[in-house]
């Protein structure tokens, strides 16, 4: 079978955040706006009986139920059904849109754009989209980890219900994300309102647009070690990367302690190579793909990001230092 081209994948954006942050009233937004796209929509209930189905808008589009949960790996095989099924469809869609439980890692759900060869193929993650409550964010933070490893995960952040809280308890909010994930780009919102343009086909998990996507990937200087469960540490290196090494040590390392490690990604100058070499992962799941190219007489240099829990930021620097050429 020929490869599908890049451009015919469709684009898959997974809204996720904890209950009552406005996931839902973000989704109806999606739906109802007058933007002459057509989306599938996928629902992931936490129970047997589901509700969301009932909350989204009355819009052309059919909604899809999968009420596992994102509890164990089942959700991934429950989706990857669903997208098989909704390719196989004449009246194709220009988007994808899975909204996941208020008491789920999003993990699982992005680790199927990983695993499935088809669903792969014919489908792009395009990015992770958390809605963090300001109002009652800090509070959940001490509830349970699915509030932070949802902030962990993303890509984009809407920090909604601005309009709830003062402009000193807003900032401590943006701090703390920041802390968990200085990474993700973050909108500040009323009611889930923003330019969908801002959230919708930006290639914010796509391996060829990271750098677009994040200009500043490379110069960013934070090396989180706050007392915080899950944090962010960044690894630098001007000296090249092998990537046989790379590749060895960095699929050890995630079946060794992937449970741990929510996010990674990286861009990687490869000894002799023309190109970026650019790296992303979710939990166990890795994948890497040629970049732009270096620019002449550019400063080639690697930057690494894991963001987790328990990370071992010492034996993480070693390990990467073992990549690199002598």
């Amino acid at each position: 079978m020929a490869p599908t081209p890049l451009s015919a994948q469709v684009p898959v954006t997974v809204l996720t955040g904890y209950l009552g942050a406005g996931k839902t009233t973000l989704l109806n937004r999606i739906l109802s706006e007058q933007h002459g796209k057509k989306y599938a929509v996928i629902v992931n209930e936490f129970g047997e009986l589901g509700v969301d189905n009932d909350l989204v808008v009355n819009a052309d589009e059919e909604v899809f139920e999968m009420n596992n949960g994102c509890i164990c790996c089942t959700v991934r095989g429950d989706l990857i059904r669903i997208i098989e099924g909704l390719m196989k469809r004449k009246d194709k869609f220009d988007g994808i849109l899975v909204e996941t439980t208020g008491l789920a890692d999003p993990g699982p759900v992005a680790q199927t754009f990983f695993t499935d060869d088809d669903v792969k193929a014919r489908t792009k993650l395009d990015a992770i989209v958390t809605v963090v409550d300001a109002k009652h964010f800090l509070g959940q933070l001490e509830q349970g980890s699915e509030a932070e490893e949802q902030v962990a995960f993303a890509d984009v952040i809407l920090l909604n219900k601005t309009d709830l809280v003062s402009p000193d308890e807003l900032a401590k909010v943006e701090g703390k994300i920041a802390a968990i994930n200085p990474y993700a780009r973050i909108h500040k919102t009323e009611k889930s309102q923003i330019d969908l343009a801002v959230i919708l086909d930006k290639g914010a998990f796509d391996l060829k647009r990271i750098l677009e996507f994040e200009p500043d990937f490379l110069t960013h200087g934070h090396d989180h070690d706050h007392e915080e469960e899950v944090k962010s540490q960044s690894i630098t290196s001007d000296r090249p990367v092998d990537p046989e090494r790379f590749q060895k040590w960095m699929g050890a390392l995630l079946q060794l302690r992937g449970g741990d490690i929510f996010r990674s990604k990286g861009i990687l100058a490869i000894d002799g190579a023309p190109r970026r070499y650019v790296y992303q992962g979710v939990h166990m799941m890795m994948d890497s793909d040629w970049g732009s190219p270096w620019k002449e007489g550019e400063k080639r240099s690697s930057k690494l990001v894991f963001i987790g829990r328990n990370l071992d930021g010492d034996n993480l620097k070693r390990g990467f230092e073992d990549c690199l050429k002598q």
